[in-house]
């Protein structure tokens, strides 16, 4: 599943959203309008693919999605995440609304880090990015 990240300027900043979140309830979720009707397999095996600033950048283990009413009513959806967060290979997408299905041949993989290295910062990932470099 891929999802445009609104709010958040980067990587750090939905960690420390998240992690907020966690501390007030305990949860790492989002709230959605729509049941995604791959749900069963979301959950086994999927992933949520963060879109920020442009750029598909991080991915979370979608755990669980259940269906509720909100206050007025209305039909959500709460996707569950595990809470932690890991890089991928820098994606470019344009923006859409919602949330969108991403098949695992089209997925941008994992950064590997190794232990002795130190991550590029994001604003140096990213100029690399756009001169084709990485």
């Amino acid at each position: 599943m891929i999802k445009l990240c609104v709010g958040p300027d980067n990587v750090e900043e939905l960690a420390l959203r998240q992690n907020l979140r966690k501390k007030q309830m305990n949860e790492v979720f989002h709230v959605t309008r729509m049941y995604p009707r791959r749900a069963k397999e979301l959950i086994q095996n999927g992933s949520i693919y963060w879109v920020i600033k442009g750029l598909v950048q991080v991915r979370q283990r979608i755990i669980d999605i259940q269906k509720f009413r909100d206050a007025e009513g209305v039909c959500r959806c709460k996707l569950f995440f595990d809470p932690k967060l890991t890089q991928v290979h820098y994606q470019p997408r344009r923006a859409f609304q919602g949330w969108r299905y991403l098949e695992p041949e089209d997925a941008p993989p994992d950064m590997v880090i190794h232990q002795d290295e130190d991550a590029l910062p994001d604003k140096l990932r990213k100029e690399l990015l756009e001169l084709c470099l990485i």
